[in-house]
């Protein structure tokens, strides 16, 4: 498995990677997670032995991330050793073309989960442009078709890549969460730690605290409804570049001293904050799957959220939360907590919902359909392997057509993207 983030990093892919390597670890299979250093407290040994590490720069133009050194990955006498059998890449890029080497080397497929809407992060790359999102669009798409087979975290997002050209087989395959971890977390435990009444109306969100989590809209809907709620705190678990702008909010509208920014928070103590929530508050659109929201639900906390790929396919308004649609504005999303907070018998028909939703989930569940394409996509390509063996150049020759295949369609991505956009000014 090789990704550009995984633990300390905290993030959906970096979770994600490490729920699919533990629960097929489980089921007796060998995984090796192949990712650049990150500062920060190291992960517990049972995840970091499976892990190989390489060279990356941190903190890149200013984010949490890491970007691994070119070719970094390629020097790894431990990779070398490994005997796979597939390999699944979880970016299209830097350790995604890594992927794609080692796997023509190797003769063995690629598998891709499409986690991300990769055209709401170029704002982390300089030059940010249009053009530069259609670069990121198509790059991701051509990605896709390179490898044997493509991993779409919900309906939506399959969908969405399908209409952009992906032809490469799809499955859909949530990353599954720990039912039995986020139900039994102790929200009294969790408030007395950060203070908050035992009586307190609870507003929560968890996740990077970055811009395209449309934190500012977020901020300023629950800002104003604590103006009207007194007895209301708003916690904050997660933590990123856009901290300071969440407090600018809250003190511009006089209720910082109601903000709580408990930082990066794992294990027992995630399950506790949870616990410790009344209704959880969402505003991304950068989502490809709902995640963060299934944890909420496991948990037994209804959702208030906006109308976006992934979170679509788990609050089902009027049933386990609220799903507002997209344009509503800051006002209207704080008024919706209002009447969430003045209904809790309404509360408590969207928490049964809730938990039956996460049953969804399962990590078990999730670990199992990925397994299965693991095991669909290989025998779909057994005799093209074998017949790539048998050639005269073997894997050598199918190294060389990937390298062409890699700089041919980065070329071709870059051209079609700068191509449109006079096009799109024109317009």
């Amino acid at each position: 498995m090789m990704t550009n983030t995984y633990l300390p990093h905290v993030g959906g892919v970096a979770r994600s990677v490490s729920t699919f390597a533990d629960e097929y670890r489980k089921r007796g299979h060998q995984v090796l997670v192949v990712a650049p250093t990150f500062e920060g407290t190291p992960p517990p040994r049972r995840h970091e032995r499976i892990v190989e590490r390489v060279a990356a720069v941190q903190n890149f133009n200013g984010s949490d991330f890491s970007v691994r050194l070119p070719l970094a990955a390629t020097l790894s006498s431990r990779l070398d050793a490994f005997e796979t059998d597939v390999i699944h890449a979880h970016h299209p890029f830097l350790l995604g073309d890594t992927a794609l080497r080692v796997g023509a080397s190797r003769n063995v497929p690629v598998i891709f989960t499409h986690h991300t809407r990769y055209e709401d992060y170029t704002h982390y790359v300089p030059f940010d442009s249009p053009a530069l999102k259609e670069i990121a669009i198509n790059l991701s798409t051509q990605f896709a078709n390179l490898c044997e087979g493509v991993i779409a975290p919900s309906e939506s997002i399959a969908r969405l890549i399908r209409q952009r050209g992906v032809v490469s087989p799809i499955a859909v395959v949530p990353t599954g969460i720990d039912l039995a971890a986020f139900a039994g977390g102790d929200g009294a435990r969790a408030r007395r730690r950060f203070r908050i009444p035992a009586r307190a109306f609870v507003v929560g969100h968890t996740g990077r605290l970055a811009p395209e989590k449309n934190l500012g809209y977020l901020a300023k809907a629950v800002a104003l409804f604590l103006q009207k709620t007194p007895e209301a705190v708003f916690l904050v678990i997660g933590g990123g570049p856009s901290e300071e702008k969440i407090r600018a909010v809250f003190a511009k509208h006089g209720v910082e001293h109601r903000l709580i920014l408990a930082g990066k928070q794992t294990g027992a103590e995630l399950h506790d904050a949870f616990a410790a929530m009344d209704v959880f508050a969402f505003a991304s659109f950068s989502e490809t799957q709902g995640m963060v929201l299934a944890e909420a639900m496991a948990a037994g906390v209804p959702v208030v959220a906006l109308k976006a790929n992934g979170v679509a396919e788990v609050v089902r308004d009027g049933v386990n939360g609220r799903l507002l649609p997209a344009r509503t504005t800051a006002p209207k999303f704080a008024a919706c907590l209002t009447e969430v907070r003045a209904a809790p018998a309404v509360r408590r028909k969207f928490s049964r919902a809730a938990r039956a939703t996460a049953q969804e989930f399962s990590k078990e569940h999730c670990a199992e359909l990925a397994l299965n394409f693991y095991t669909e996509i290989r025998k779909a390509t057994r005799k093209e392997r074998e017949l790539t063996e048998q050639s005269v150049w073997g894997t050598l020759g199918q190294r060389l057509a990937m390298e062409w295949e890699l700089l041919s369609r980065k070329t071709q991505s870059i051209v079609t993207a700068l191509r449109s956009e006079p096009e799109a000014k024109a317009s």
